[in-house]
């Protein structure tokens, strides 16, 4: 109304202006007008913060009545600018002095930038919490602003219905454009205001030494504030995600060299025991991986998830009417349960209460081993593991987990699980940093494999067997994970080259096996439970990657797929490969292959009639083979053998004790064909009474007993094809060969031709 009358008496006067008492009366109604402007622009600059329907309405109908729509825009843009600035310097230099805990002016002189660098770690993620709870209010002001125009800016306001209405013209329409495309233009400014402000915030702090849950935590507020400038303008926020992306790989960098020397410490105490969980144990149920269950999106949101019907609506259209999504929630982590760990339910049977009671007393571990590892660094224990006495009061039931199928592993194997939930949770909140953290999840598994190989499958004697323990792939991976991530050198104070030492920075040190775990008893079968314990466990770890490589794959970039491939093609799926070198060494050990050797070498071949009897030394071997199965019962009580690895165990023993036949016959001196035909009568012998105590079938290496007993009979020319076409034998089988059949059915000259034979197999070997 004063508008009104005030351009109604201005008017007025420009009629009779030519009267200088009008002249002077004009002056000050121009004088008033600008003092109206100047009370205008204080009233616009109020919805910059917190925008009112009708404060807005009134004030643009006062600058229409004024003709002064584009000057309004204008200014309401400049308003909007210092309100950003204004706000984050606010917020800021509160929780400065409040730790500072001074009234020193000397902050309030400071610039944004080096104010931000006395945050304290204590008060960083409550201000920037803040400080997004603040600029989203301006953001907010700004988006109802355009909403305001959008609905309310035809020349008519929600409210005015007095037929005070300026007719649309022309200019009012001009005028109408001119607020749309600046409100448009302004949207991408203030965003990029916004994110400076924020990314001056984020780098003015090395988060490095910040705990993983606080860390976590500001990537929580960071992705929300990038879906906020995505709704906001659709902008990819890069000056966002690069600054956070920077404290992510340096963060990460720290965290993970961290947990890897953790694990080596773990690794190192780990004395192979069974972790009990149930049977129908899944990752899912951690902790770590609840936000896989949950399916929540990919920009999760440190507020609790809305509602199901609220899902599709934008923050914008969630929020404009109160509420905040920068609010911090408390944490419902403690409240949850983890229902992972097995019960006893088998306590009522006396005969399976037994079997664990000898592990019960931890009386000989070292007190700093007991209690839990806290990084000093972060002051984080390291992950949740099963204590001490949970796993004594679970250890009821010897054959508890021989009756269900409950996975094989260990308090590390879970320790190595959550972390690879927690490098998840990054990747999943912070997608450009993808790479890095699967490179590093990789890593956590290729030190446990290497310390499972190094700890209970590294054996010198493997190879000369020539059967083919190791596959090429295997030894591969196996050297590419010592050369890229174990520092060999540790005890070398020799300084090198820059480079070397960074190299070096990447490295860990070999881990060596706890020396309460004892390999070399053989009334344990050589630590068989704690080796099907430890090699099963790395099964089980490489079944969880194999379950998670499809939610690697989705968000690992296309250029750096290959080498997502590559980790599954050449180290996850040969984890099951370290079986055979593992177990071998037990089967090599659990019979007593030399006793045979000895007991052969007695025996009399030259025998001139058939007998009706096998020799003692089958009789020898098999009660080796029973005492064997009898040890793996005891075993099975203790741990369960899953039946790839009984199968393994029980072809590696049968196939040494073949081997071991053929070289016994192989020593023989002097052999009739009556002493063949023992020979066939002991291994059927043999056959028929260790058909009887394992379900293996074929019965590994047969063929190869068989094939040689019956190259006995063999004919020169013949002889001389079957040497040629059998060089799975060793020369020295052969040269026995040859030499026994002499005087029988071969003359010399035929010996020097087979032996010749031989001598050509045997030498691109050389």
């Amino acid at each position: 109304g004063a508008i009104q009358l005030c351009l109604e008496c201005q008017k007025a006067a420009s009629t009779f202006k030519h009267y200088s008492c009008i002249s002077e009366l004009n002056s000050k109604l121009q004088d008033t007008l600008e003092q109206i402007e100047e009370q205008l622009d204080v009233a616009l600059s109020k919805i910059c913060k917190n925008f009112d329907i009708n404060h807005y309405t009134k004030v643009q109908q006062a600058y229409r009545l004024l003709g002064k729509t584009q000057t309004a825009m204008d200014q309401l843009h400049m308003h909007f600018t210092q309100a950003i600035h204004n706000t984050v310097f606010q917020v800021v230099l509160g929780y400065v002095e409040l730790c500072a805990g001074n009234t020193d002016t000397k902050f309030q002189k400071l610039q944004y930038k080096d104010l931000c660098t006395h945050i304290t770690s204590d008060s960083y993620i409550p201000c920037l919490a803040d400080l997004c709870k603040a600029l989203w209010e301006v953001m907010l002001s700004y988006y109802r602003t355009m909403d305001w125009h959008e609905k309310y800016d035809h020349g008519e306001s929600p409210s005015s219905s007095d037929g005070n209405n300026i007719l649309d013209t022309e200019e009012t329409n001009f005028d109408r454009s001119y607020v749309k495309k600046k409100l448009e233009h302004g949207l991408s400014r203030i965003w990029q205001d916004v994110q400076l402000k924020v990314k001056t915030y984020l780098l003015g702090t090395d988060m490095s030494n910040f705990k993983y849950d606080d860390f976590i935590f500001v990537l929580d507020i960071i992705s929300r504030l990038v879906q906020v400038g995505e709704e906001f303008c659709g902008s990819k926020s890069e000056v966002l995600q690069d600054s956070i992306r920077k404290q992510s790989v340096n963060y990460f960098k720290n965290y993970h060299r961290t947990r890897l020397e953790e694990l080596r410490m773990f690794l190192e105490n780990e004395t192979w025991e069974l972790c009990p969980v149930k049977s129908s144990f899944s990752i899912l149920q951690l902790h770590e991986f609840k936000f896989m269950a949950q399916s929540r999106s990919p920009t999760v949101s440190p507020s609790k998830q809305p509602a199901l019907e609220t899902e599709d609506l934008t923050l914008f259209e969630q929020y404009r009417n109160g509420g905040n999504p920068f609010e911090i929630q408390a944490n419902n982590k403690d409240d949850e349960t983890e229902d992972v760990l097995a019960s006893n339910g088998y306590e009522s049977d006396e005969q399976e209460k037994s079997a664990y009671q000898e592990y019960d007393s931890d009386s000989d571990v070292p007190e700093e081993l007991k209690r839990d590892y806290v990084d000093e660094q972060t002051g984080d224990a390291p992950v949740k593991s099963v204590s001490r006495e949970t796993l004594r009061s679970r250890k009821r039931s010897d054959y508890c987990l021989n009756k269900v199928n409950a996975p094989i592993l260990t308090n590390t194997t879970l320790n190595v699980i959550r972390l690879v939930g927690k490098y998840m949770q990054m990747m999943n909140i912070l997608k450009p940093i993808a790479f890095d953290v699967i490179h590093f999840m990789s890593q956590l598994f290729d030190y446990y494999m290497y310390a499972i190989y190094t700890f209970f499958g590294r054996n010198n004697t493997f190879e000369s067997t020539g059967l083919g323990l190791s596959s090429s792939r295997l030894r591969t991976t196996l050297n590419r994970i010592q050369e890229s991530l174990i520092d060999l050198d540790v005890s070398s104070d020799v300084a090198g080259t820059l480079t070397a030492v960074e190299e070096r920075k990447e490295k860990v040190p070999m881990p060596h096996l706890s020396h309460l775990v004892v390999l070399t008893s053989s009334n344990s079968l050589y630590g068989l439970a704690e080796r099907v314990i430890a090699t099963e466990s790395l099964v089980f770890l490489a079944e969880q990657f194999e379950f998670l490589q499809s939610h690697l794959d989705a968000v690992m970039p296309p250029a750096k797929k290959p080498f997502l491939q590559q980790f599954y093609s050449q180290t996850v799926s040969t984890a099951s490969e370290l079986r055979k070198p593992i177990y071998w060494i037990v089967a090599a050990k659990a019979i007593d292959y030399e006793q045979m050797l000895l007991l052969m070498a007695n025996m009399k071949w030259d025998v001139k009639e058939i007998m009706s009897q096998h020799n003692i030394y089958v009789d020898s071997l098999l009660k080796e083979f029973e005492q064997f199965n009898k040890r793996m019962n005891e075993v099975s009580k203790r741990v369960r053998i899953p039946l790839p690895v009984s199968n393994i165990l029980w072809e590696h023993c049968i196939r040494l004790a073949n081997r071991t036949i053929v070289e016994g016959y192989a020593n023989v001196k002097k052999c009739s064909n009556e002493g063949r035909a023992l020979m066939q009568l002991d291994f059927q012998q043999f056959l028929m009474k260790l058909e009887k105590l394992t379900d293996i079938r074929p019965i590994p290496d047969k063929e190869f007993v068989e094939t040689y007993i019956k190259a006995y009979y063999l004919t020169e020319n013949d002889m001389e094809r079957w040497i040629k076409e059998h060089r799975e034998y060793s020369t020295k089988q052969l040269t026995n060969l040859v030499n026994v059949c002499l005087g029988s059915h071969i003359n010399k000259k035929a010996k020097q031709k087979l032996l010749a034979a031989i001598d050509d197999l045997d030498r691109p070997k050389r």
